[in-house]
């Protein structure tokens, strides 16, 4: 089995790669949806959070409002320590129980936004950064997801900056470009990484 660590930027296209890796074969687990299903109702995880945030961070059907709760940690660095703290744990634990059902052979690729931020790269074979320019981020949330600008720059200043992402990188996919130019550059990475999981040394 060959670990992966894939991470990037807000808007840097970090989806699009997966969803390419996983259709030329790779086993997907996906940091951000395994942190959503940890706090659905009746959870634990969702529990933990209202309990530090309040009952305000809940919708009217009792799911946890994530633009509310965004805007909240996203502003404060504390807190945005205090919901990693109560959510990491807990994503760590399913990511390890789903890659223990992963095959021998298998290229197993762990998208995970925060694997800079949480010095978590020493846990993977090797690490892929998906990378784009700031400029290039900040037009895709405001042009593309209808983020308003201050929002934009907030949720990036609260992640590690491209130079300490960069840093780690074994393997880097450059997506500042139009979508028709990473599919090549995601093909030849994937070959890569089947090269390796095939000769680990």
């Amino acid at each position: 089995m060959l670990k992966v660590g894939l991470t990037g930027g807000i808007g840097a296209g970090k989806s699009e790669v997966s969803r390419l890796l996983v259709s030329y074969g790779a086993v997907l687990i996906d940091a951000d949806r395994i942190a959503r299903e940890v706090v659905e109702p009746g959870t634990p995880g969702l529990a933990a959070v209202v309990e530090a945030f309040g009952e305000a961070v809940l919708t009217e059907s009792g799911t946890l409002d994530r633009p509310k709760l965004g805007s909240i940690v996203f502003a404060d660095a504390d807190r945005l320590a205090t919901l990693n703290a109560l959510v990491h744990p807990l994503v760590g634990a399913r990511s390890a129980e789903l890659e223990s059902r992963a095959g021998a052979g298998d290229v197993v690729v762990h998208d995970v936004p925060l694997l800079t931020e949480n010095g978590l790269a020493p846990l993977y074979d090797l690490v892929v950064v998906v990378d784009a320019s700031p400029e290039t981020q900040l037009d895709r949330l405001v042009r593309l997801r209808g983020m308003a600008e201050a929002e934009a720059r907030a949720r990036m200043a609260a992640q590690a900056t491209r130079a300490q992402r960069l840093a780690i990188a074994d393997l880097v996919i450059d997506n500042d470009g139009p979508l028709e130019a990473l599919e090549p550059q995601v093909r030849k990475v994937w070959d890569e990484l089947e090269r390796r999981a095939a000769d680990p040394a």
